[in-house]
């Protein structure tokens, strides 16, 4: 829209300075370096209007995967930060403080490894004596306890462990879950909320999400009258996501896992 205005919420100072710099008329960009779980008050703090969509894109950027100090690479010897913003808890204080049981838990449940008690009990057992403080020393451990015949697939066998991490040091799936329903409460009857995710769990999510608030009861099928008083919200646009194409997948490669999912809210 020629008279439209942006509201750009990052967490990485780095990315809200270059968006100011390629967007030519700043009035029409406003940007915050922030957490989107906190959409709602940053809305109200900019007197932000008659908002007609609202895109969330869940992925990290080339220019975070590249940093050698934030870790994300497990093709990069970093320290282990992976943190978007500068405050909280690194990857390396979770891997070196956490117990056993909550090392497999976050493998297990944020990166669907296949190994996770194998991996924490490495972690735990490697630290005693030295710390995991970077990205190498981490892929060493997972080396050692990963059978050699997974070790060579097409999908890295650390992958997993480095998704999980990053999940967990970012608050991942708990600030989506959280920025929901603020999302939907912020739009006008009409208005769009367009989600872009990068892996099952995020997706996971946001299809739960939208089937539950586009459904009228949610009351057990058991129950043969409704109960809940539940109404729906919302209007899914596209019933399967939005994938992208081929030609598109191979000038991007790290598009290749992107879901789009798209609801209007009603009247």
């Amino acid at each position: 829209a020629p008279k439209g205005k942006v509201l750009g919420i990052d967490l990485d100072p780095r990315a809200i300075k270059i968006a100011k710099s390629r967007i030519g008329n700043a009035d029409r960009l406003v940007a915050v370096q922030g957490n989107y779980k906190d959409l709602k008050n940053i809305v109200l703090q900019k007197d932000f209007k008659n908002i007609s969509g609202i895109l969330i894109d869940l992925g990290f950027s080339s220019m975070e995967i590249a940093d050698p100090k934030k870790g994300f690479s497990f093709q990069i010897d970093a320290p282990l930060d992976m943190r978007y913003g500068e405050e909280g808890e690194t990857a390396a204080d979770i891997l070196n403080r956490s117990r056993e049981q909550e090392l497999e838990r976050i493998f297990r449940e944020y990166g669907e490894e296949k190994f996770p008690g194998r991996i924490a009990r490495k972690i735990c057992e490697i630290r005693k004596d030295n710390p995991i403080d970077t990205t190498f020393k981490l892929v060493d451990a997972i080396a050692e306890v990963v059978p050699k015949k997974f070790q060579f697939g097409r999908v890295h066998f650390a992958t997993k462990v480095f998704q999980a991490l990053r999940i967990a040091v970012n608050h991942e799936l708990e600030n989506l879950t959280e920025v929901l329903p603020q999302a939907i409460r912020i739009l006008p009857p009409g208005g769009r909320l367009a989600i872009i995710s990068f892996h099952s769990l995020e997706d996971r999510i946001v299809k739960q999400y939208f089937k539950k608030e586009s459904t009228d009861c949610v009351c057990p099928k058991s129950i043969p009258v409704c109960s809940c008083g539940h109404k729906a919200i919302l209007k899914i646009l596209n019933k399967k996501p939005i994938v992208p194409s081929e030609e598109e997948a191979t000038n991007n490669p790290r598009s290749r896992s992107a879901k789009l999912r798209v609801a209007e809210k009603l009247k």
